[in-house]
């Protein structure tokens, strides 16, 4: 951990989704990296994947008291949905509700059924931002949603999803893309998932280096 945030500012931790960690653990991570890095924390499959988002309140508790053991280091949450569940919108009000009603910092959800285009409205009132993915599932999806107060790119490797490198035209759009969210002050990550050969590192380095040339100008 220590040598990763050397060079860079921000982790995904997703093993989360799989299985849960003791606070005791987060506080580890928390303690490992400097007073400027920050952790997005995927929510447990056992909520958006068993659950489904319904009767979950328990267990949504529970993965707070859990993760928000990172303290001012915890930069957000990553709600990341199923394929197959579509938007129902009292459901999804009150899982919203009932995750505002424990946690107040940033929340990104990625949908991946094409009728979550209808929830930005309530997105919005919970201020929850809509994940950027590449590749994405649903139309749009590929940019910004929802709330605006946090952009999240979640880069998933194409063609060949969670293999492949981007090409250099890919990160310098993408360099463009946040170096103007970091300029209207909108909380901005980009988080490479394309991990299985190795490209999330150098694509991320890549990508850093841009955003350092934009910035001087």
């Amino acid at each position: 951990m220590q040598r990763y945030a050397s060079r860079f500012n921000a982790v995904e931790i997703n093993s989360s989704f799989y299985r849960p960690h003791r606070a005791q653990t987060y506080a580890r991570w928390a303690q490992a990296v400097p007073a400027g890095f920050r952790f997005s924390v995927k929510m447990p499959k056992l909520i958006t994947h068993e659950h489904r988002l319904r009767e979950c309140e328990t267990v949504l508790t529970t993965f707070l008291s859990q993760c928000t053991a990172l303290g001012d280091k915890l930069g957000c949450l990553l709600v990341q949905l199923p394929p197959s569940l579509d938007y129902a919108p009292q459901v999804a009000e009150r899982f919203f509700r009932a995750l505002r009603n424990q946690y107040a910092g940033s929340v990104v959800l990625e949908p991946r059924h094409e009728s979550w285009r209808q929830a930005q409205a309530l997105l919005i009132e919970h201020h929850i931002a809509q994940v950027a993915a590449d590749p994405s599932v649903i139309s749009e999806g590929h940019l910004p949603g929802g709330w605006q107060g946090a952009h999240y790119w979640r880069l998933h490797g194409a063609p060949k999803i969670y293999h492949s490198a981007y090409s250099v035209e890919h990160l310098e759009g993408l360099a463009g893309r946040a170096s103007a969210s970091v300029a209207r002050e909108i909380e901005t990550w980009c988080i490479f998932d394309n991990t299985a050969s190795g490209a999330a590192v150098r694509d991320a380095l890549a990508l850093q280096a841009l955003v350092e040339r934009n910035r001087a100008g």
